[in-house]
């Protein structure tokens, strides 16, 4: 008999080794299959994101500051522009040695340890393949340097570049600006500055350059290159051009501009003048300033100090943030509002008796500035000679709060450049105001002092010159601006719009009309008269052309008898400090009162006087007496405004106006 039992066994035991095999061919099949797959996907699904993956490591691009847009004035002149800049930058991954090239460069540049430790550090929170400058602003005899010792600077690069540049100094400060390093501050509040911002972008700190930065500061230059393995750059594969900055021309004549600077060089104060129609800023400067151009690569630790620590306060805008009391500037406008409001007549009297009969009130008394009196004094002769005692009785008639109406229509106490300047608004007093600010109720005898300008009333010398030019152009608002308006309505639309209003205007406006339809860049939708009477108006210029023309006149001695160039003002003396009787009574001389103890100058004024272009004001920090100081600046002006009126109106394409 055959015993199977060994077969079954063996062919169990085959069975078992094919079955495995089989799992195990199987499993092969499945894996090499699967890698095929991988393979396939890898090579043809996925090709496009790897190779993509692998660009971005052999590619790189660099953001290259952009370059900014530049300033102009009325003229087409560059005075906030761009030149060229001889700077050092250095790639860290190029560099072998960091440490030895650094200590290299010390050297050659002769710059201390401690900038160089400061170069360390900013090259340690930048990525290595992020431009690190070395030096934003070398000289010419510098950068031939580097490039004469290039041979032995591996990693190292001279680069000509453009900087900011503010050709007039000093002269423009306080109107554009000045540019400096990215803050963190600038990287929050400006999505614009967040997205361009790269080592060396310099953007607006103050003024214009603040206020128009996203205009100016263009868009970044893109430099694309190939790295190896090790992430060393091998070449540039291409640059793409980045758009620069809008050129914004402005309103100012640079000719004026610096000529106010001139003027006021060595003293604390401020001069504005305006177009009395279209609200243009001729010139606009205040006194001490600084050279912008010190900002552009860090300052001095020294000369920030001197700029901080002077006197004169140098780093304040003066004509817009200054607050000072008007003075006498004031009058006209209580002249204006007692008239408006029937409270005098122009042939209202009052008798002025001087020191020794002052005005008494609740044991205070009120003199008048002329020691002898003036006598029996109408409105015209008031204004003209400036007395005091008259316009305590005319705002004791009118009262504060009918006062404050009037001066708020023609600008004080409001912002008049306020969307370009972080401007002060100042103030003008009310009963309301008093309660609200102080806590207390107003008093007669604050009425009287605010009648001469004194007081709690404070204005800034760009609102004392925006209430000159409307009263100049016959009492009717005008919007102020000091970036020249490309968007100029035609001739035609200008006559229709004025057109329109002719009914409501008496015939003497009609000069005042025909000057505004022939200009240009104004808003004739919103030409509105500021009061009832416009015969007041007039009046009150007429008398003003006396307090400059006429014999007795507050600033007869700063005439011009060429009737090309006379101009009407107001002279205006602000006291800073209380005086007393017993100091009232030794009369002393300005040069005898210390200087910071000495009144504000002040003067107001518009010209020429027939068919009226122009409005100024200016103010003399403790310069004394108005007449003394600032009129005779205003004559120097006048002939240089009326002078250039012709030049800066050939810049327009139309004819209008000849003065």
């Amino acid at each position: 008999m055959i015993n199977n039992n060994g077969g079954d066994s063996t062919f169990r035991k085959l069975s078992t080794i094919n079955r495995r095999m089989f799992i195990f061919s199987a499993a092969k099949a499945v894996v090499f299959f699967g890698i095929v797959g991988r393979l396939f996907s890898l090579q043809i699904n996925e090709n496009k994101k790897y190779l993509t993956l692998s660009d971005k490591n052999r590619l790189r691009e660099t953001k290259l500051p952009p370059i900014r847009g530049e300033f102009t004035d009325y003229f087409g002149n560059t005075i906030a522009g761009n030149l060229k800049v001889y700077q050092l930058h250095v790639v860290p991954e190029q560099v072998e040695n960091f440490k030895h090239l650094m200590v290299r460069l010390r050297d050659i540049l002769n710059f201390d340890n401690e900038k160089l430790n400061l170069l360390f550090k900013k090259k340690n929170r930048q990525k290595p393949w992020e431009t690190l400058i070395i030096s934003e602003n070398l000289t010419w005899s510098e950068f031939s340097k580097i490039n004469f010792y290039l041979h032995e600077l591996a990693g190292a690069k001279p680069v000509i570049t453009v900087g900011r540049s503010y050709p007039y100094g000093e002269s423009y400060t306080h109107v554009l600006g000045y540019v400096s390093q990215v803050s963190t501050n600038d990287l929050v509040n400006s999505e614009v500055i967040k997205e361009r911002n790269v080592p060396g972008l310099r953007v607006g700190k103050s003024g214009l350059e603040k206020f128009f930065e996203n205009e100016l500061i263009g868009t970044n230059s893109i430099q694309r290159y190939e790295v190896n393995a090790y992430g060393k750059r091998i070449n540039q594969i291409d640059y793409e051009q980045g758009q620069k900055g809008k050129t914004i021309k402005l309103t100012i004549d640079t000719e004026i501009q610096k000529y106010t600077s001139e003027l006021l060089k060595n003293r604390a104060g401020s001069i504005s003048i305006m177009d009395i129609y279209t609200g243009e800023i001729i010139a606009m400067n205040s006194s001490p300033s600084f050279d912008p151009n010190l900002f552009l690569y860090g300052i001095d630790k020294e000369k920030w100090k001197q700029i901080k620590k002077n006197p004169l306060k140098p780093l304040i805008n003066k004509t817009i943030s200054g607050l000072y009391s008007p003075g006498s500037t004031i009058k006209p406008i209580v002249a204006l509002s007692a008239l408006e409001y029937d409270i005098i007549s122009p042939n209202f009297k009052v008798n002025c008796r001087g020191h020794k009969h002052p005005l008494e009130l609740y044991g205070q008394k009120y003199h008048c500035w002329k020691k002898q009196g003036h006598g029996y004094m109408s409105l015209q002769n008031a204004i003209k000679q400036s007395c005091d005692t008259y316009f305590y009785e005319a705002a004791r008639l009118l009262g504060v709060d009918r006062l404050n109406e009037t001066a708020k229509k023609f600008g004080l106490g409001n912002v008049v450049l306020g969307k370009y300047f972080n401007e002060k608004k100042g103030v003008v007093p009310s009963t309301k105001w008093k309660k609200d600010a102080i806590g207390q109720n107003w008093y007669l005898g604050e009425t009287l002092i605010n009648g001469i300008g004194q007081g709690y009333i404070q204005t800034t010398p760009l609102q004392l010159c925006l209430m000159t030019a409307q009263l100049a152009n016959g009492g009717y608002k005008i919007y102020p601006k000091i970036n020249f308006d490309e968007n100029l309505d035609s001739l035609e639309t200008i006559k229709n719009k004025i057109s329109e209003k002719m009914t409501s205007i008496d015939e003497q406006q009609l000069g005042i009309i025909e000057t505004g339809r022939k200009l240009l860049n104004y808003r004739y939708d919103e030409y509105q008269p500021l009061f009832r009477n416009q015969e007041n108006v007039k009046f009150v210029l007429e008398a003003l052309f006396g307090a400059t023309n006429e014999v007795y006149g507050t600033s007869y001695a700063s005439r011009f008898d060429d009737k090309k160039y006379q101009f009407a003002g107001k002279t205006g003396t602000a006291q800073v400090k209380r005086i007393t009787e017993e100091e009232r009574e030794l009369d002393l001389k300005t040069s005898e009162i210390p200087y910071e103890e000495r009144d504000h100058a002040l003067y107001v004024a518009y010209g020429p006087y027939k068919n009226p272009r122009y409005a100024l004001s200016i103010i003399v920090e403790h310069g004394g007496s108005g007449s003394a100081t600032a009129a005779p600046m205003a004559k120097k002006l006048f002939k240089l405004v009326i002078d250039r009126h012709k030049v800066r109106e050939s810049v327009n394409e139309k004819k209008y106006l000849e003065i």
